[in-house]
């Protein structure tokens, strides 16, 4: 006789989506003593990973305190490339970054929350939502090749940015064209890199509206990739940049694994809630626009909505304007930054390659201590005096 955990048909909260932000969700829900659903469409939780896996320490640790396992290398600074080659060193005077090992690190947090008594499903593909008299009431599912219906007060949709639960719903998830850069990222061994150095090469020799990285994982591994704007990419593919930088510096590199797709660089949606529902992560466009990171946003949203969903719960009130509180907060806590980071990335994909040069040459010129990235984009933004206070705002004590 095999044991098989059987799935209820009704549960206080169903989490769509087991990365990072789902599985905050689901962790915060279950400490509230909530009876939670955690699905995943994919076998494993953190596979296949879909990100340059990095962040910064003081991000982490406002969830977890890190563990060695996830930590494939710790980051003290970066270095930026111009287009004529000119580097930029950047020492983190007070914060270190890591770049993860995001299977390790999804997994690990998807098992903090089953510890805490969500119940976890994988190979489950959410394919619609309940809604009954404007409420949504849950969500219908395939697991294991078999159709299902589970009901909940609360659904959170941490589900991507191509959002099927945030779609099914009626919410506007839809990236522009404009906001969405054509990536390729390759991890690769082999490789001569600092352990503890970030690289960004900017420029249209080297990414035309993005950037190019390396974010190395120790050992001589790194992942290698670039993200370029959707006009760039109709001229010129992602992987024709990237594979003619890896020629010309790394080729004997052995490439291990390839992802490839869109990268969201929008602004924050406005209003990421039904009555309930709440989106988080990428799914709610929780996204640094600057940099496509959405690790640490996608963490701290779904907390918030974890604690939300709960109060909500208790107060008998799973309606739009309850969960109103939960874009409050998010407002308030990130996304405002993530608003001012759009303006700034707006002006700074319109640099051409003598002005990236110029902002080069400038930052070269300022004391290695005194170097951070606020005084890049200062310098980046220094003809639009109203981006300089949002820059003030963002970097503020950094």
């Amino acid at each position: 006789m095999f044991w098989s955990r059987r799935m209820k048909n009704n549960y206080d909260v169903v989490v769509v989506g087991g990365g990072p932000g789902g599985s905050m969700a689901a962790w915060e829900a279950a400490k509230a003593g909530l009876s939670v659903c955690l699905l995943d469409k994919d076998r494993d939780v953190g596979y296949p990973v879909r990100c340059g896996e990095a962040i910064g320490d003081s991000a982490l640790r406002q969830f977890v305190e890190p563990e060695e396992a996830w930590i494939a290398s710790r980051i003290t600074g970066s270095t930026l490339v111009a287009p004529n080659g000119t580097d930029v060193h950047i020492e983190f005077a007070n914060e270190t970054g890591y770049i993860l090992n995001r299977r390790i690190f999804d997994y690990d947090l998807s098992r903090y929350a089953a510890n805490a008594g969500a119940e976890m499903y994988t190979k489950s593909f959410v394919k619609d939502v309940i809604i009954e008299d404007d409420f949504i009431k849950g969500v219908k599912l395939d697991h294991l090749g078999e159709s299902k219906e589970i009901t909940a007060k609360i659904v959170i949709g941490a589900d991507g940015i191509a959002s099927q639960v945030g779609n099914a719903a009626g919410l506007k998830t839809l990236v522009k064209m404009k906001d969405m850069e054509s990536g390729m990222q390759y991890s690769v061994s082999n490789v001569d890199v600092a352990d503890n150095k970030m690289i960004m090469y900017v420029g249209s020799n080297y990414a035309p509206g993005g950037y190019l990285w390396i974010f190395p994982k120790g050992d001589r591994f790194a992942n290698i990739g670039i993200g370029i704007d959707g006009k760039s990419s109709k001229i010129r593919s992602a992987k024709s940049y990237l594979d003619e930088f890896m020629e010309n510096n790394f080729p004997d590199a052995a490439i291990l694994t390839t992802m490839c797709g869109g990268i969201p660089c929008p602004s924050p949606m406005k209003s990421p809630i039904k009555n309930g529902l709440m989106l988080v992560g990428d799914a709610a466009r929780l996204i640094n626009p600057v940099t496509g990171g959405g690790i640490a946003a996608a963490m701290r949203s779904g907390l918030i909505s974890g604690q939300i969903a709960a109060d909500a719960i208790k107060n008998n009130d799973c309606s739009e304007k309850f969960l109103n509180r939960y874009t409050k907060r998010v407002y308030k806590e990130f996304a405002n930054n993530h608003e001012r980071l759009y303006r700034i990335k707006e002006t700074i994909h319109k640099l051409n390659d003598d002005e990236l040069n110029g902002i080069a040459d400038k930052v070269s010129a300022i004391d290695p201590s005194k170097r951070s990235l606020g005084s890049v984009f200062k310098t980046a933004v220094y003809k639009k005096p109203s981006l300089i206070i949002d820059v003030l705002r963002i970097f503020a004590g950094f």
